[in-house]
């Protein structure tokens, strides 16, 4: 068991101290939580999160639909097996992370409802300074920690992004973005318009489809969409053989990573034959007469940008069954009856929904010092995408665009908690990785190549996000299949990272 209730209080300033503090409780977060108490069982730690309860994005999401659009063999857990659908709701999501936590007693650990203002690190003491707010009660409250375990996620949670689009005033209906999804939203009977086309896009239309007079999705430029099942035929057959959840959990995510391996890897190799076998599925569920070079051919290769999965064809159902469809087209601007296209065609709405994205947000609005200057986060090199050039005692949680998030998150919770267990044994305080002699003139990246992947929401904030470098272990390199392998043999030794 970790220690839970026995922090170093100073009592003149009323300031706790633990040996390691989590920003967020959301599935990076409590992944976290739980590689500390396996891994580090001699460390104090608390997470402090700012919403009402633990789940982030699976809490602060509440549009009709909202599930994830990867499986959960290999977004849940690798220590949990998960055993239903692959693809869950948001509540089936957060039932799984309230037993990991009460499975593993971490609720004790958490704070609820402490929005971070400020983290100072202080090289004098060695010490990390956290300076919050109990959204309840409007205290002021101090942490003092060794070590900050950034798990906060990279998107700002209370509001979404929504272009600003001419005589949005005008429009006599509502807009709605679906981050900020109102309770006691009523569109049945109505016409929704939802803006966008990405994997919460795909989600909403099916799902509020049967109760609108009519549902669009409107959309600039189509987006790839896989389709299947929404369940695991091994998964079925092996339980079908009653064999033990565990074994069942890693032989599923082995199959379901090894074909994810095999589908990047060929839509690098080739994009053109990955891209008419994506099409051919679409088209199967639409009909030869539908126009899917239209709404449903990106521009640009398989993987650029996220390729969503929808379960059970849901959204191609929909389509076809004449209650939802697809305008491929651009906004003029906003009327008062809904939007005017570029093409002179008007979509008449009675609600428009803007699924168009969010706001990238690196440190959580938290105002970040190293020694009293600010830190500019834009000026740092990444080590492998979990830790920063002249940012002591931190690390970072950003997951994958091709794999699951939480693949990453349980990769770095085992080296985090191996550099602790490292600085602890060498009897150091301070960590900063930097670049050796012969790596400080290579030129400065952005931190993704555009080439590579390029997201509306990366591509408006990358000015926001640290530099890379050419080589692997100065980048996030988005390549799970290598990390799964490198990050246990990453050399703590070897001078990158400086100790003190």
């Amino acid at each position: 068991m970790s220690e839970t209730a026995t922090p170093s209080r100073t009592a003149s300033q009323g300031t706790e101290h633990f040996d390691v503090l989590i920003v967020g409780a959301g599935i990076s977060g409590v992944g976290a939580a739980y590689h500390l108490t396996r891994q580090c069982p001699g460390k104090s730690f608390v997470v402090l999160e700012t919403q009402d309860s633990f789940g982030g994005t699976w809490w602060t999401h509440r549009y009709p639909g909202i599930r994830s659009d990867s499986d959960l063999h290999t977004f849940g857990y690798r220590f949990k097996p998960w055993t239903s659908a692959p693809i869950a709701t948001a509540a089936e999501i957060l039932s799984y992370m309230g037993e990991v936590i009460q499975e593993n007693d971490l609720g004790p650990h958490i704070r609820y409802r402490h929005k971070i203002s400020s983290a100072s690190w202080s090289s004098q003491e060695n010490l990390w300074t956290i300076e919050a707010t109990r959204t309840d009660t409007g205290d002021a409250v101090r942490f003092t920690a060794n070590f900050l375990w950034m798990c906060q996620g990279y998107y700002r949670h209370s509001v979404g992004y929504t272009p600003e689009w001419d005589g949005m005033a005008t429009f006599k209906g509502q807009i709605i973005h679906p981050q900020t999804w109102p309770e006691d939203l009523d569109y049945k009977g109505k016409n929704v318009v939802v803006i966008g086309s990405g994997a919460t896009a795909a989600t909403l239309l099916p799902a509020i489809a049967q109760d609108c007079a009519h549902a669009t999705m409107l959309q600039r430029s189509p987006t790839y969409f896989r389709t299947g099942r929404n369940a695991i035929a091994l998964a079925e057959e092996l339980r079908a053989l009653h064999i033990q959840e565990q074994w069942i959990h890693e032989i599923v995510r082995k199959k379901i990573l090894y074909e994810q391996d095999v589908f990047t890897r060929r839509s690098f190799a080739e994009p053109e034959v990955v891209k008419q076998e994506l099409l051919s599925a679409v088209r199967a569920q639409l009909g030869p007469d539908y126009d899917v070079e239209t709404h449903f051919t990106p521009s640009y290769r398989p993987w650029r940008q996220r390729i969503a999965f929808v379960p059970d064809a849901d959204l191609f159902k929909g389509i076809a069954s004449g209650k939802a469809s697809v305008v491929t087209d651009e906004i003029e601007r906003f009327v008062e009856s809904g939007i005017l296209l570029k093409s002179g065609k008007t979509l008449d709405a009675d609600i428009i929904i803007t699924a168009t994205g969010f706001h990238l947000n690196v440190l959580g609005d938290i105002a970040f010092t190293i020694d009293g200057e600010p830190l500019v986060f834009s000026d740092t090199v990444t080590y492998r995408g979990m830790m920063f050039t002249g940012v002591p005692n931190m690390a970072w949680v950003f997951g994958y665009f091709r794999a699951s998030w939480t693949l990453r998150a349980d990769l770095v919770g085992d080296f985090v908690c191996r550099l602790l267990n490292h600085m602890q044994a060498q009897g150091v305080r301070r960590v900063v990785p930097t670049l050796k002699p012969e790596e400080q003139d290579m030129p400065l990246l952005p931190w993704i190549d555009p080439e590579n992947f390029n997201p509306g929401y990366i591509m408006r904030g990358m000015h926001l996000l640290p530099k890379r470098l050419d080589k692997p272990e100065w980048q996030h390199t988005q390549d799970y299949w290598a990390e799964k392998d490198e990050f246990p043999a990453i050399d703590l030794t070897d001078g990158t990272f400086v100790y003190g």
